[in-house]
């Protein structure tokens, strides 16, 4: 018999939250097949059979948070099915003898499955590592935690559950006593909060983590944003003339993010601390270009990561862009397609934004929106005007390294090398 673990996703995850089971007890199962989905703070994973047999026991139910190396079900040999006909056969015949003592079925489970680890900080109780830190850090004696395991071993969920009835039943016992009235008991908040219909839905985990992560970037930087407007004028030329051609030779659509890559990527060699990130006292300076471009996905917006795309063409451009995102809506990108990135664009313009101001992707200390382009009247010169597909567009940018002026100036630089196309070409 073998435990279903939680594999290592990552120096960075430390944990999950089992998603949905694709099994159940009982069903037999060859090697690799797919047991269950596990939802990380930046990608969904699949864990898979390391053996064939049968699934004897589900030790975390759907909506548990599991960590790493913890054991979540209990694999066995034999079939499933075999052994249901058996037992059905077992339940359906008479005894032809007098019965004779047997073991008890849980003690020959105990017996084959090991304990994860004894309690060191005594008794008898069997915990998993992060229940017995996590005991020790509040304090609670395991002895006292009730799990939900069948075996008697103890996760971290069991002791987070401990520690919340516990203090719910300290503020019960230090409530100071009212006297009896008449009055009806008061409702709860739950109960007075709406007083229409609602729907209460649990965030997932990686909703929780993004707006972990927007409002930790709002309180570490000092963050600033700066606007300009582009002129699209010579960019929707240059897509109307060369689209058909560049399809046709590489199979790729001609779009906007290679134009915007490609400038961005001359204007941080420029203005290199944008390309920066604050580590302690130091900055680090990257000498390497990977941007990231944030995608709307159906769990949450993600930011896959187009590597050294100084060293790429708009066509490779194009393709890794397409590649991300189509990994992105399928629910299919790895933890190496997100790690990393030194700058971040975001396009808001294809859901029709005008303009906002973007929250920076820390630890990067510069991120890039885009925005709907629109057709507004423009003074060419003192007695013409045009109408003139505009876009505006805005930097955000952690002013505790980069300088108003400097970051004035990244954005001038990115809207000139977007108006000459062709300076795109020298800058690459």
């Amino acid at each position: 018999m073998s435990d279903i673990l939680v594999p290592a996703m990552g120096e960075s995850i430390t944990e999950g939250t089992i998603s949905k089971w694709l099994v159940k007890e009982g069903d037999s199962v060859g090697q690799g097949d797919v047991l269950l989905e596990l939802e990380t703070d930046k990608v969904n994973l699949e864990i898979s059979a390391e053996e064939a047999g049968v699934v004897q026991k589900i030790l975390r139910q759907e909506g548990e948070t599991v960590s790493i190396g913890e054991a979540v079900g209990l694999i066995g040999s034999g079939s499933g099915n075999a052994a249901a006909s058996a037992g059905e056969a077992a339940a359906t015949k008479a005894p032809e003898a007098p019965p004779v003592a047997t073991t008890p079925a849980s003690a020959v489970v105990e017996k084959a499955v090991q304990p994860i680890s004894s309690n060191s900080d005594g008794g008898n109780q069997t915990a998993s590592p992060s229940a017995r830190k996590l005991a020790r850090e509040r304090g609670i004696d395991l002895e006292q935690v009730q799990g939900k395991d069948p075996l008697g071993r103890v996760f971290q969920g069991d002791v987070k559950t401990h520690t919340n009835s516990a203090e719910v039943a300290r503020a019960a016992s230090t409530a100071p006593a009212s006297p009896a009235t008449n009055k009806p008991a008061a409702a709860s908040p739950t109960q007075t909060e709406y007083s229409k219909p609602v729907e209460r839905q649990r965030m997932s985990r990686r909703r929780a983590t993004i707006a972990k992560r927007l409002v930790e970037a709002q309180q570490t930087a000092a963050m600033l944003t700066t606007f300009n407007e582009v002129d699209m004028t010579a960019i929707l030329d240059v897509r109307k003339r060369r689209k058909d051609k560049f399809k046709e030779k590489h199979d790729v659509g001609l779009g906007f993010m290679s134009f915007f890559t490609k400038a961005v990527v001359g204007a941080l060699k420029q203005f290199p601390t944008v390309n920066a990130e604050i580590n302690g006292d130091d900055i680090v300076l990257k000498k390497y270009y990977d941007i990231g471009i944030a995608v709307s996905a159906k769990e949450g917006l993600v930011v896959p990561v187009v590597r050294d795309a100084d060293r790429l063409g708009f066509a490779e451009i194009e393709k890794s862009i397409a590649d991300l995102a189509g990994k992105a809506r399928s629910n299919s990108l790895s933890l190496a397609d997100l790690q990393g990135g030194t700058f971040t664009i975001t396009n808001g313009g294809i859901f029709g934004s005008l303009l906002s101001t973007p929250i920076l992707n820390t630890p990067q200390v510069g991120i890039l929106g885009m925005h709907k382009i629109q057709l507004r009247p423009i003074a060419i010169d003192e007695e013409r005007m045009e109408n003139r597909p505009m876009m505006y567009i805005a930097l955000s940018y952690d002013h505790r390294i980069i300088d108003g002026s400097e970051a004035v100036r990244f954005l001038v630089t990115v809207k000139e090398l977007l108006e000459d196309p062709e300076s795109l070409l020298l800058e690459g």
